[in-house]
């Protein structure tokens, strides 16, 4: 990822910090080696055993593959490496991803195929996709001026999911 991107993922931690404080907030936080851009991890003790949640985001910047970078998520639960009892899998699209058409791209549609496809397979796994009102500039381009207004809403959306 370029500058701004890592701008806008710790912006968007920060912003899950203040909405979401039950949960710790880390950017690159790593799973078996593999960093996701933000996640939020929380324990709390129920009546019979304790529960744990793990908040994982995906930022989809302008990736050729966004699925893979899920899809590893999904084989790191399958593992065992990701021992929460509950995961929520949050992938964050930019406008990149969006065609003329009023549609989306078939990079999206894949990765939310495999998104949804992983969520069926989990009982404790939740997958969302969402989108980041922003059309990322290529590396060294200039941010456009509202991208605070942009992850504040997505930021939002995530913490009222949970």
């Amino acid at each position: 990822m370029g500058a701004f991107a890592t701008t806008v993922q710790e912006y968007l931690r920060d912003r899950l910090e203040a909405t979401a404080p039950a949960l710790t907030w880390e950017s690159e936080y790593r799973i078996a080696g593999t960093p996701v851009d933000v996640a939020g991890t929380s324990e709390s003790t129920g009546r019979s055993k304790t529960e744990s949640l793990s908040c994982l985001v995906e930022l989809e910047w302008r990736r050729a593959d966004p699925a893979d970078n899920t899809a590893k998520l999904f084989r790191h639960l399958e593992s065992g490496e990701i021992a929460a009892s509950r995961v929520f899998v949050v992938q964050v699209f930019t406008e990149y991803y969006d065609l003329a058409s009023d549609s989306v791209s078939s990079k999206r549609k894949n990765a939310e195929f495999v998104g949804y496809t992983a969520a069926e397979e989990f009982d404790r796994l939740s997958y969302v996709p969402l989108t980041l009102a922003l059309d990322p500039p290529k590396r060294g381009g200039t941010p456009p001026l509202d991208w605070e207004t942009a992850a504040d809403a997505v930021g939002d959306e995530i913490a009222a999911l949970l």
